[in-house]
C-alpha cells in the first residue's frame, strides 16, 4: 500500500541532493483531514471541557507550527518566539473594543515587525550564539510586559474579547473557538504546505543542509533567513491572538523562554522537518499531560519519562511513522 507520509519528490532545481520540508502526500492530508472531520463533529459527542482541552491543542499546534518553519525549513533554533507569541495575544488587550477583523491582522502585523526588528540583529550569529541572542531578545520582551505597567500587571489581566460578528453564550463558547481554531489552524497548514513546495520552501531547505553552498549559489541567505523569521513571527502572533481571544486572559507567562521550549518540544516530539509534525506533537502533548493528570499528582514526571521514551525510540519523531 502506497505510505500516506511518503516525501514527496522535490519539483524544481533549487535543491539539488536536498529535500525542501517534507509534506505529506495525498493519502496523508486525507487523513488530516479525516482527523479536522472527527474535531468538528466533537459539539455532537464531546463534553465542554473536552472542546475547551482540543481548543487548547489546537493553539499550541499553531505555535509549534509557526516555530517550525525556522527549526524544521531553515535549522534555526530561537528562544525568543514566545515572544512573539506573547505580543499576538497582548494586542487585544491593547486594542480594546476592536472588531476581530482588526485585532487578528494588528497581531500578526505587530509579531511581524519584532521579528522584523529582531532578525536582523540575531542573524549576525550562528548555531549557539543564534540561540543565546534570540534567549536575550525574548526575555526583555518579557520583561518589557513583567516589569511594567504595559500589560496590565504580572499577574495578567482578563480581557473583553473583540466582537465576533456572533453570539458568543456560556453554552456555545467551547463549540465556537472550537470551530475557529480548527479554521486557523486549517488555514495556516493549507498555506504553508503551499509555501514549502515553491522555489522559496526549497531555498529554506538548502540553508538548513548547507548555507555556505547556497550563497556560493547565488542566493541571498540572510534574506531568506529573514524572511523566514519574520514569517514565522507573524503567525506566531496569529496563535498568540487565537489563544488570548480563547481565554480571554493575558499575562507574561506567555512570552516567557519556558513558552519557546515548550513549542520547540512539540516540535522534537512530532518530528523536525516534517510540516505536519508539529500538529502531531501538539496534540501527543496535550493528550500525555491529560492522562498524567488523571495517574498521579506529579504529571510532569510522566510527561518527562514519556517525553524522553519518545525522544529514544522516535528518532525522527511521530511523522516518522511508517502506515504500511
Amino acid at each position: 500500500m502506497a505510505d500516506a507520509w511518503a516525501r514527496p519528490e522535490p519539483d524544481d532545481g533549487v535543491l539539488a541532493g536536498a529535500w525542501a520540508m517534507t509534506r505529506l502526500s495525498l493519502r496523508g492530508n486525507l487523513i488530516l483531514l479525516l482527523a479536522a472531520l472527527l474535531l468538528a463533529a466533537m459539539p455532537y459527542w464531546a463534553e465542554p471541557y473536552t472542546m475547551q482541552l482540543a481548543s487548547s491543542a489546537l493553539i499550541a499546534a499553531m505555535f509549534a507550527l509557526s516555530l517550525q518553519i525556522l527549526t524544521g525549513a531553515a535549522g534555526l533554533v530561537s528562544l525568543a518566539h514566545a515572544g512573539f507569541f506573547g505580543l499576538g495575544a497582548y494586542t487585544i488587550y491593547l486594542l480594546p473594543g476592536a472588531s476581530i477583523f482588526v485585532t487578528l491582522p494588528a497581531a500578526m502585523l505587530l509579531s511581524g515587525l519584532a521579528a522584523a526588528v529582531i532578525g536582523p540583529l540575531a542573524l549576525r550569529t550562528r548555531g549557539f550564539y543564534f540561540l543565546m541572542t534570540t534567549l536575550a531578545f525574548g526575555q526583555m520582551l518579557f520583561f518589557l510586559f513583567h516589569d511594567t505597567s504595559l500589560g496590565g500587571g504580572t499577574d495578567g489581566v482578563f480581557i473583553t474579547r473583540p466582537d465576533l460578528l456572533l453570539t458568543v453564550t456560556k453554552a456555545t463558547r467551547p463549540k465556537i473557538f472550537l470551530f475557529l481554531n480548527l479554521a486557523m489552524l486549517s488555514l495556516m497548514y493549507l498555506g504553508l504546505w503551499w509555501l514549502m513546495g515553491t522555489m522559496f520552501g526549497h531555498a529554506l531547505a538548502g540553508i538548513r543542509v548547507n548555507q555556505d553552498r547556497m550563497r556560493a549559489m547565488g542566493h541571498d541567505v540572510q534574506r531568506l533567513k529573514l524572511a523566514a523569521f519574520i514569517l514565522a513571527g507573524a503567525l506566531a502572533g496569529l496563535a498568540g491572538h487565537m489563544a488570548a481571544l480563547t481565554d480571554a486572559f493575558v499575562s507574561p507567562d506567555l512570552l516567557d523562554w519556558h513558552h519557546s521550549a515548550e513549542a520547540l518540544l512539540m516540535v522534537l516530539l512530532g518530528g523536525i522537518g516534517a510540516l505536519h509534525g508539529p500538529i502531531l506533537g501538539a496534540f501527543a502533548l496535550t493528550l500525555v499531560r491529560e492522562l498524567g493528570l488523571a495517574v498521579t499528582e506529579r504529571q510532569r514526571l510522566v510527561e518527562g519519562i514519556v517525553i524522553l521514551a519518545a525522544v529514544l525510540l522516535l528518532r525522527r519523531g511521530l511523522a516518522g511513522l511508517r502506515s504500511s
